[in-house]
Parts: C-alpha cells; sequence; structure tokens
C-alpha cells in the first residue's frame, strides 16, 4: 500500500529490527519477527530480546540487564548464532533467495554495534583495554565550553562515560560487536560469490553515525565531532568501469544523500532528470574515474535534539533544538539555533579539540561559513512538481504559446510567437 510504502522509505519490509524492546516498547508494539525466532528456539517466552539476546546471568546465575555498563564484559545470556546481527544476516539471505532471478534492490540494516553494549561469546572478550584508542578529549573542552557542547556532556550517559572504568568495560565489548559485524559481512559476500552474485551487484556499506564513548567528554552520538559525524562509506561496483579506481579511496566530501543519485546512474537512469528533487550528485564519477568538475566544497550535516535531555536545560523549544554543521577541507562550522557558533581548524586541530567560535582573529571566516551555510538553506531543492531542466525553459513566451495572454491592453498589441 501507498501509505505504507511512504512510512517505510519506499521499501517494502522484509523483516524489521529496529533493535530496541524494551518491556513497555514490547507492550506498545508487540513482538518483532526477531522476537518470535527467539520464542520458537525456546528463549524467555516474554521478552528474549531483553533476557536473552541483550541480557546476561550474573555470577549466581540470575538474570542482569544488559543496560547497565558493569554487565557489559559478560557474554550475552544466548548462542551466537541466535543474536541480531547474524539473524539478521540470515533474513538478508533469505530475502535474496526469495527474489529468485528479479532485479532486487536491499537495505540491510544492522542495529549492533549499539547500546545496550553486550556481546555474544566468544565476542564479549575479545579484546580489551590495551586494544583501546585513547581517548580524544582534554580538560580544556570543559573550561568555559559552549552552552549546548556543556548541555550535552552534562547528559548522563556523557558523565558515565568520562569514567575511565566506564570506557575500559565497554569500549572493547563495542569493538567485539564491529568484529562480529565484521564477519558477519564476510558470511554475506560469501553467500554472494557462491552464487555468483557478486559480478552483478552493487553494494555500499555505511553507517548512520559513530558512538562517542567518552571521547570529547560525550557519549551517544549527539553532535557534530568525526567521532560521530564522519562515517565509514564503501562502496563496491562490479563494473569493469570501476577496475581503475578498485581498492582506492577518494578524499572528496561526500554526502549520504549522494547514494540516491548514483543508484539512478548506475540503474542505468538519468540523476539530472531528478535534479529538482534530489539535492545529492552521483558518485558514479568517483568510481568510474571520471573525477567530476565543481564538485562541492563543503558538506553539510543536521541535527534536531528536541528528544534529548539538553532541549529541557537549555529551555529551547522543539523547533529551536536545531544544529548545523558545514565542513570543508579545513574548517567546520557548527550553527546552534538561539545560541552562538562553533568553529574547528581542521588543519591545525585535527582532533577538534579546541573551539575558536569565539576568538576574536577568526571573526572572517566565521562569518563566510556562515554566509556559505545560509546560501545552503536558501538553494535546497524544494521545487517538486517541476523539473529542472522544464523550468530552465519557462518564460512569458511560453505561457503565450499556450495562448495565455497576459498584461495587453487591445488585440493589437498582440504579436503571435514566431
Amino acid at each position: 500500500p501507498t501509505g505504507q510504502l511512504l512510512a517505510q522509505g519506499g521499501f517494502e519490509p522484509f523483516d524489521r529490527d529496529n533493535g530496541i524492546r524494551s518491556d513497555e516498547i514490547l507492550a506498545a508494539r508487540g513482538p518483532s519477527q526477531y522476537d518470535h525466532y527467539l520464542r520458537e528456539l525456546g528463549y524467555d517466552a516474554h521478552n528474549p530480546w531483553d533476557r536473552n539476546a541483550n541480557g546476561v546471568l550474573d555470577d549466581e546465575g540470575k538474570f542482569a540487564s544488559g543496560w547497565f555498563y558493569e554487565n557489559a564484559p559478560r557474554p550475552a545470556n544466548i548462542a551466537e548464532e541466535h543474536t541480531e546481527t547474524p539473524y539478521m544476516t540470515r533474513r538478508a539471505i533469505d530475502c535474496i533467495e526469495a527474489m529468485g532471478d528479479e532485479p532486487w534492490c536491499i537495505h540491510l540494516s544492522y542495529i549492533k554495534p549499539h547500546w545496550p553494549y553486550i556481546a555474544p561469546a566468544p565476542y564479549h572478550n575479545m579484546y580489551g583495554p590495551a586494544d583501546m584508542l585513547p581517548r580524544n578529549a582534554v580538560p580544556e573542552e570543559l573550561a568555559d565550553p559552549h552552552p549546548v557542547y556543556r548541555a550535552f556532556a552534562d547528559q548522563l550517559v556523557s558523565r558515565s562515560f568520562s569514567e575511565d572504568e566506564v570506557r575500559e568495560m565497554v569500549v572493547p565489548v563495542y569493538m567485539g560487536l564491529v568484529k562480529q559485524l565484521d564477519d558477519q559481512i564476510g558470511v554475506l559476500l560469501d553467500y554472494l560469490e557462491g552464487t555468483g552474485r557478486m559480478a552483478n551487484t552493487f553494494i555500499v556499506f555505511c553507517s548512520d553515525h559513530g558512538d562517542y564513548l567518552g571521547d570529547h567528554w560525550l557519549g551517544e552520538k549527539d553532535n557534530f565531532h568525526d567521532e560521530a559525524a564522519k562515517v565509514p562509506l564503501l562502496i563496491y561496483d562490479p563494473s569493469p568501469a570501476a577496475d581503475d579506481t578498485r581498492g582506492k579511496s577518494v578524499d572528496a566530501l561526500v554526502e549520504m544523500i549522494d547514494l540516491v543519485p548514483t543508484f539512478v546512474e548506475l540503474a542505468g537512469g538519468q540523476a539530472d532528470e531528478h535534479s529538482h528533487i534530489l539535492e545529492g550528485a552521483s558518485l558514479r564519477g568517483w568510481l568510474h574515474g571520471e573525477f567530476p568538475d565543481g564538485w562541492r566544497t563543503s558538506a553539510v550535516s543536521e541535527i534536531d535534539f528536541s528528544g534529548r535531555s539538553p532541549r529541557q536545560d537549555l529551555g529551547l523549544t522543539a523547533a529551536e533544538s536545531r544544529g548545523y554543521m558545514l565542513r570543508t577541507e579545513r574548517w567546520k562550522y557548527l550553527l546552534w539555533e538561539g545560541f552562538g557558533c562553533q568553529l574547528f581548524d581542521l588543519e591545525h586541530d585535527a582532533h577538534e579539540l579546541v573551539d575558536l567560535g569565539r576568538h576574536p582573529d577568526y571573526a572572517v571566516i566565521r562569518g563566510q561559513l556562515k554566509d556559505n551555510l545560509f546560501t545552503w538553506l536558501r538553494r535546497r531543492k524544494n521545487r517538486v512538481a517541476t523539473p529542472t531542466a522544464q523550468a530552465e525553459k519557462n518564460s512569458p513566451q511560453n505561457d503565450e504559446s499556450e495562448g495565455v495572454l497576459m498584461g495587453y491592453w487591445r488585440a493589437g498589441d498582440f504579436r503571435p510567437p514566431e
């Protein structure tokens, strides 16, 4: 049904695992297919997602919740092959098999790595504190900080991850969940290779956001440092046209909105025909060694934090709980609705530890970046009915050729177009 397609972003759900099913959410929304799957295997009859996939057993063999960080080092109370990541891999393979010889486009979304930070054996203790990267944070970040950053740093999750003990318990488990995901991507690729599908399957690996895990004294995801905003984008194009760029990386500024026009062109369409509604730009040229002229010099990201505690702490309305990022090769400029900006010089401060948002020496560059962001906001593609090519052709002469005559006093003033 059309309404369902709109609600699902244009996809027809084969299976959907949103990944968060506390008892309260389970009661409100009902069980998922994954819940039914676990129940059929004999796991907890009420909420196997909570009690098994994201729960553990304490030293006395009693249930302990995966929501509490102290339990993170314990293995999930479930066999590894029954956890969410391998389950979703199998469901993706089931979906591909169900399509038979028909062409398909699958959005395969894994919930992990994600809180609750619980991993099954052997991934729960595959890594330890010695394997962690050092915390990317300095005390000076908290000295007279920007009020929005301060509000996010004051959240309970941020204060918890500011403790070394919490990081040393949780981050290795997060790494284990990443390793499990990596292994399952391997399972999927082996399946595609074994069934001869790798030769005609275009694959994009990306993520919606990163996780601070204590960097910049923050937890969760709600800000614009690279830890949260700079995500992987790995693309496999099986066509011979991509052979020259295979295995190479590109430093160009790209955005998630570039994927749709890329898919359109790789499927044989023309993204330009939809440029009045597609904000992004096709990446096909980068993949095929045809490096595009006039590529963007800045990337933009947005945040709506109306559902987070900083909204209440700052006394904001939902409409005011907005932030924008404009990133160039050198600068990262953040604009928070109702507050001042933040600025980071990525050339001299790659780890984003020094906020230049109020430094008098950078007023000019802040003004330039603000103007660039405002230009981007003004030029968003809101013309949804008329393609750009047609809009360029529109003119009063076109109206007159269709018999629409505006402004004439008498018939003799009108001269039909030749």
